[in-house]
């Protein structure tokens, strides 16, 4: 099981991205389900729409569709998305984010992201794992 940060994502769709052939080795060795926090979806709607164009968008929103990936993470999920937005005001974290990180946590902590520069904090801590893995 593992969560999808926006920037995993986005390099899942897009072959040209120079973090593809990592995040899809490592999409591909989870078994899943692979979880969508709805917090993510204006984010990733936006960024797949205008920088990958409408098939991208259309891919992304029929696999979720058909159920290839779990659109995840809702009210359970506020308080601890509050906790970890104040905690990391200094990043910031923000609302996308910490959405990812509180799914990941409840969800056994596995993170597809290449965003090391907020989640590489939040896994130095021991609460989430990140793949692919940036060592």
């Amino acid at each position: 099981m593992i969560a999808l940060d926006t920037s995993g994502l986005l390099a899942l769709l897009d072959e040209r991205d120079p973090g593809n052939a990592a995040a899809t080795a490592s999409f591909e060795a989870d078994p899943g389900p692979y979880l969508v926090p709805a917090a993510t979806l204006g984010e990733i709607g936006y960024f797949a729409g205008r920088l990958l164009g409408s098939v991208a968008l259309d891919t992304f929103l029929a696999d979720l569709e058909e159920g290839a990936l779990t659109l995840d993470c809702g009210d359970e999920d506020l308080r601890r998305v509050r906790e970890l937005a104040r905690r990391y005001d200094d990043l910031p974290l923000g609302l996308v984010d910490a959405a990812v990180i509180a799914c990941a946590e409840r969800n056994g902590g596995r993170v597809l992201t290449l965003d090391l520069r907020h989640f590489g904090v939040v896994a130095r801590e021991g609460t989430i794992s990140i793949a692919p893995d940036p060592l």
